[in-house]
This record gives C-alpha cells, structure tokens and sequence, in this order.
C-alpha cells in the first residue's frame, strides 16, 4: 500500500444468479481493495434491476465516508444488462477514458469479445464509481490495470487520490 489514507469502497455485484458463495467477481475485489489497503465499506450482491441498483447506489454516493464504488456484471448488451442505463443517470461526471482503456487491455486478452463490454466509470458527489463485467477475470484486468493504480498515490505522474481533496470541495 501507499502512503495515502485507506479509501472506504462499496462493492455491488448485479447478477440473477450470483449468491455470496459462487460471486467470485465481488469476492475477488473485496479481497483485492484489501490487500490494496482499502476498506470493505459494504459488499451487495442485486438483481439486474435498474431501480434497485439506484438505490443501492445513491445510499452510497450520499454516504460521506465511500469514496468509491465497484460494481461488477451488467455491463453486456442482452436484454438483462441494465447497470450503465442505472448508473449513468446518477453522475455528475463521466470518465470515458475508463472504458477505452478497458477495452484495449481487455482486447489483449480476450480479443474482438471486448466489444461486448460496456465498461463505465464516473464521478458522483465525489465518489468516483467503475462498473466492471461481470467475469472475475475482467475485474482482475480492471483492477489491477487501471483502478488499483489510480487509487494509490505513488502512481505518476498522476492519480485519484490526488485529485479527491478538490472533488470533494467541489461536490459534497
């Protein structure tokens, strides 16, 4: 870990499948953000319903203390796939470069499948959410790769958790 002050994530896995035993996505990032030196805030597991998703989500971006917020599955094109219309309407900022970098990384790895992606991240009252498919190694791509090194201050030549005092003036 790095020298910064340990982050308060929230984890909210979407799926009709998933119980806390076979979510091997969430599990993978809660054990993650850990070992990164983060806080476990609360870890989710909803149906794929836009509304519940709001709800979860907005209780989360109104709590002061979750910096950030990680959710995983949704993120396809069937007719299920509703976290990037739920999330999307919430933020107050989007980060596209987000999802373009995890396509490319993710195109090294799985190839011409990344455009099933719809990768999404942004900024909500100051807490900064990414949404991730929902395959445990897409969240290892997403973590490890992008994430995890934007939430740890020795990443240059630029990171978050530099950035969080002014967003948090700004939008709290």
């Amino acid at each position: 870990m790095s020298d910064h002050n340990p982050l308060q994530i929230a984890i909210l896995t979407v799926s009709d499948t998933r119980t806390e035993e076979n979510d091997h996505s969430g599990n993978y990032l809660a054990e993650a953000i850990t070992i990164a030196g983060h806080q476990l805030y609360e870890k989710l597991i909803l149906v794929d319903n836009r509304y519940r998703i709001r709800a979860a989500l907005s209780q989360w971006i109104a709590a002061p203390d979750v910096r950030v917020v990680l959710i995983t599955g949704g993120t396809g094109f069937t007719d299920r796939d509703v976290t990037p219309e739920a999330v999307t309407p919430l933020l107050d900022k989007t980060i596209p470069g987000f999802g373009e970098l995890f396509r490319q990384l993710s195109y090294e790895e799985i190839g011409s499948s990344t455009i099933q992606s719809r990768a999404i991240a942004g900024i909500a009252n100051g807490t900064f959410i990414f949404c991730l498919p929902g395959s445990s190694g897409a969240c290892r791509t997403g973590w490890e790769q992008i994430i995890k090194r934007q939430l740890d201050s020795a990443n240059k030549p630029c990171n978050i958790i530099e950035m969080l005092p002014r967003i948090t003036v700004n939008s709290k």
